[in-house]
């Protein structure tokens, strides 16, 4: 059975998850209607693999034997002043996640949680991809301007 307090952080992040394959939804959205469909696409997988994020949060309340409680979504932003600024917003994004993750992994210790750290270890090395792609992906827009 989970603690709590893990339960609520879980529950949490399935919102923060969702949230980002919503804001990456809006900003393949806002790629397509301005002639960026290659990133528009990537984005779009982005999008999905968010939402497959917030699965796995889900089925690992559920195996161990919590309530999922669903939070609101907020609505994202729809509009960008360019792809870079766009793809900046996206890594700032990433990084909010990655604290969110680092902030569950450090719970789960504090309540020697080893299954929920262990799971948790995951989307630790997850994010160090997702920071770096949406990294470079600005690197990369920054050379071009």
């Amino acid at each position: 059975m989970l603690d709590n307090k893990t339960l609520k952080e879980l529950n949490h992040q399935i919102q923060e998850e969702t949230y980002s394959s919503y804001i990456y939804l809006a900003m393949a959205a806002w790629l397509e209607e301005n002639g960026y469909k290659g990133m528009a696409t990537w984005m779009r997988v982005q999008a999905r693999e968010e939402k497959i994020h917030a699965d796995i949060f889900y089925n690992y309340i559920m195996e161990r034997g919590g309530h999922v409680k669903l939070e609101a979504i907020d609505a994202p932003p729809d509009s960008w002043e360019s792809p870079l600024e766009l793809f900046k917003a996206a890594y700032a994004h990433e990084e909010h996640i990655t604290g969110r993750i680092n902030h569950m992994v450090k719970v789960a210790r504090e309540l020697n949680d080893n299954a929920s750290e262990r799971m948790l270890h995951w989307f630790v090395d997850e994010q160090v991809e997702e920071e770096a792609n949406t990294s470079e992906a600005v690197q990369q827009l920054e050379i071009v301007k």
